[in-house]
């Protein structure tokens, strides 16, 4: 517990010395020719990452704070559809969630559509708040639209809650989100489930020009590996659940997560 408490404080050191920008500064930033990839780590390597960048990056500054809170739940069909579309490798697929920045005290009800390109995109419309009556008053249309469901169709199955810090490089070609503090709970089985010292890192950048974070992460070894929030939380918190794709990642992120070196 010392040990947890003394990262957390020097991660939470780091990200104060970076330079902040703010949302109406970030808003400016147009990746055109965007790529997305994801990294797993754990807090050791996360504190050696921002000592790293400093100098390099931005930190977005939001409610007098770097380190944003956020709560995300999703929703899905009685069968998993959506858990099984990504677990059985389906492309196109999508995932409906209703995330809420707690900081800024919004949410919104998004779909999220993975092409067979491997791009990723995301609708979205406001919402009053996490609550089921809350969401069906405005989303129906919305839902039935982009996934050709109705909102009876689905329902809550599992819940995140998380920190991210933002980062933007100086040149303000790339956006590093950076996860962790990552908690679920399943609204199905009633079971909880915490990710430790996991990190989870997601990088946006225009891929025609350099990369400072690249080089960065390799030095660190840490390696580029996909990670659904939904499918991992669903596999920690549903003992029953079919997961075959995903035993052997879940292995490794038990081994990242002790590995403190």
């Amino acid at each position: 517990m010392v040990e947890n408490t003394k990262i957390d404080k020097r991660i939470l050191e780091l990200v104060n010395k970076l330079e902040p920008i703010t949302l109406d500064e970030m808003s400016g930033i147009k990746l055109m020719n965007r790529t997305d990839t994801k990294f797993v780590t754990n807090k050791h390597k996360l504190a050696k990452l921002l000592e790293m960048v400093q100098g390099k990056y931005y930190a977005q500054f939001t409610n007098d704070s770097k380190v944003a809170e956020y709560i995300t739940t999703y929703w899905d069909t009685d069968e998993l559809g959506f858990y099984f579309e990504h677990h059985n490798g389906r492309v196109p697929r999508q995932k409906v969630r209703v995330r809420t920045y707690v900081g800024s005290d919004l949410t919104f009800l998004e779909v999220k559509t993975k092409n067979n390109h491997g791009r990723t995109k995301k609708k979205r419309i406001e919402v009053p708040g996490q609550e089921i009556e809350e969401v069906r008053e405005e989303a129906d249309e919305f839902v039935d639209r982009l996934v050709h469901r109705h909102l009876d169709d689905i329902h809550p199955t599992v819940q995140n809650h998380f920190h991210r810090i933002t980062l933007v490089n100086y040149g303000k070609t790339e956006r590093l989100t950076i996860d962790f503090d990552v908690e679920f709970h399943n609204y199905e089985t009633n079971d909880e489930a915490q990710t430790g010292d996991l990190v989870i890192i997601e990088l946006k950048r225009d891929g025609n020009v350099p990369s400072p974070i690249l080089d960065i992460v390799r030095r660190l070894r840490i390696k580029p590996s996909g990670f659904s929030k939904y499918c991992i939380g669903s596999v920690m918190t549903n003992r029953d659940l079919k997961h075959n794709m995903f035993m052997e990642k879940m292995v490794w992120i038990n081994k990242l997560v002790k590995d403190e070196r």
